[in-house]
């Protein structure tokens, strides 16, 4: 009688532990997020960032982090575009340990959650590229807040989207310094991925400028969300093209006698692929 006494006992203690395991583990996999990547560790230094340089805001949701800038877009939830400068410095091979994908502190209507991503078939992009941010922890961190990010097919961002990653790296390492705007284009009726319905870019830009704000180098890129063995150079477009989708200004603190020529045509004479 003792007995069963004694192993009923343990059946109920098993079923409150097993109980308690099942709860704990819904509450991290729904709840927990790791600490903020935004305090600087001892010796860390910002990023330089040309303001004059920045786009326009179709939301007013700017959020400046050390080692890049975004201008977030709740509907969407993403960035409408990142814009960070890239120097030949920057561009090291230290080994950093990927961290977790987590919300980004900075927005105040909160970006999205990472789990909308999980099972979605898409990746979890990066705008700002982790390899453009390898100098040091806290810059490489930093990329994986989900502001940042952005839902692509794994055959295009391991595709032609790295291909354009890589090939900015070289532009950085052959000119010493230039300048990125990059997002996806947000526009009605895109696919919805997640509880959050985080939005599906039919197509991706990125923007690069060289030189001094008087004399201006400009290349600006669209390309399609789905892998694509073409050319680089084939994907090259006026950056008011861009424009006209996204509705963002890029380069509007810029004189407009300087922008004009720019915006309207595409010039590769001064980009070496």
């Amino acid at each position: 009688m003792v007995r069963a006494k004694s192993i009923k006992g343990n059946k109920a203690i098993f079923t409150v532990l097993l109980l308690i395991c099942v709860i704990g583990f819904w509450l991290f996999e729904n709840f927990y997020t790791p600490a903020t990547y935004s305090v600087a560790a001892e010796g860390d230094f910002k990023s330089e960032m040309s303001l004059t340089m920045l786009p326009s805001s179709t939301t007013g949701d700017i959020v400046a982090h050390n080692h890049y800038i975004l201008s977030y877009n709740e509907p969407y939830e993403q960035a409408e575009w990142v814009a960070y400068e890239l120097k030949k410095e920057h561009l090291t091979n230290d080994d950093r340990k990927r961290p977790y994908f987590i919300e980004d502190p900075k927005v105040k209507t909160k970006s999205a959650d990472w789990r909308n991503y999980r099972g979605s078939g898409y990746d979890r992009g990066h705008l700002c590229p982790a390899g453009d941010r390898r100098f040091s922890e806290q810059a490489y961190n930093e990329t994986f807040y989900t502001s940042n990010i952005s839902p692509q097919d794994r055959d295009f961002n391991a595709g032609v989207w790295n291909r354009l990653e890589m090939q900015v790296r070289q532009w950085a390492k052959r000119y010493g310094s230039i300048f990125v705007v990059t997002g996806g284009v947000l526009e009605d009726g895109l696919k919805e991925i997640g509880e959050e319905d985080v939005d599906v870019p039919n197509y991706y830009y990125k923007i690069v400028a060289k030189g001094e704000k008087s004399h201006l180098e400009v290349i600006a890129f669209l390309i399609p969300g789905r892998p694509s063995s073409k050319p680089l150079e084939q994907f090259a477009v006026p950056i008011d093209q861009i424009e006209k989708l996204t509705g963002i200004d890029f380069f509007e603190k810029l004189p407009i006698e300087i922008t004009a020529e720019l915006e309207q045509n595409v010039n590769m004479e001064g980009w070496r692929f």
